[in-house]
């Protein structure tokens, strides 16, 4: 299966701003984009031009894609099935990034990042509602429960990601039972409850053309 194979911090120096892609390095004074406010390559510090309206559409669609982990092909994907959905195709498509089991995993605190959060499920260490899912894509629906697998439990990762931030009691379509480790999605997430500052709107008009 294709994957990205390069320096995840490359990416956010990229798009300008943190896509929390390292997990705890990315609060820390370690994090490439405070101590390289620049492109990366060696032009990276030249003074570039002004960026036209699809250069601006293009970059937005980046940084989604590249944060929640997302290679070019199944992007469009989810955008042509947001697209066929009622509602708002920009929200739609948000809403679907978020109920991906590996994003939820990662929202619930059980792991430092969202590639941490992937391996985790591929490993099969979590299972959805008793049942063991491997499929990092997989959709999760209102009401059932994430959780790590009890042979899993005492996986220092798990533990030491709930540490670091504590993500999950943050949000509130989720609920997060730390002492079982297990969460539930109660809801699917409203816009104005999704904790990230893209604009949507410019990739529809980007796929829109």
């Amino acid at each position: 299966m294709a994957r990205y194979r390069d320096a995840n911090c490359k990416l956010c120096r990229r798009e300008g701003e943190k896509l929390f892609l390292k997990g705890a390095r990315c609060y820390t004074e370690k994090c490439a984009v405070e101590r390289r406010q620049y492109p990366p390559g060696q032009h990276g510090q030249n003074i570039r031009r002004k960026i036209s309206p699809y250069g601006l559409q293009l970059r937005e669609k980046q940084k989604i894609r590249r944060n929640y982990g997302i290679l070019e092909k199944q992007f469009r994907n989810y955008f042509k099935k947001a697209d066929r959905k009622t509602g708002i195709t920009g929200e739609t498509l948000l809403q679907m990034l978020e109920t991906r089991l590996d994003n939820l995993v990662y929202r619930l605190g059980f792991a430092p990042s969202r590639k941490s959060a992937r391996q985790l499920v591929k490993h099969r260490h979590i299972a959805v509602d008793g049942r063991i899912v491997n499929v990092p894509s997989y959709g999760v629906r209102p009401n059932q429960v994430i959780k790590v697998k009890d042979k899993s439990k005492n996986l220092d990762l798990v533990h030491s990601a709930l540490k670091e931030v504590g993500r999950g009691d943050e949000i509130p379509w989720l609920r997060l039972n730390k002492a079982a480790l297990e969460g539930e999605l109660l809801e699917v997430p409203k816009r104005t409850d999704i904790p990230v500052t893209f604009n949507e709107q410019l990739v529809v008009e980007l796929y829109s053309k």
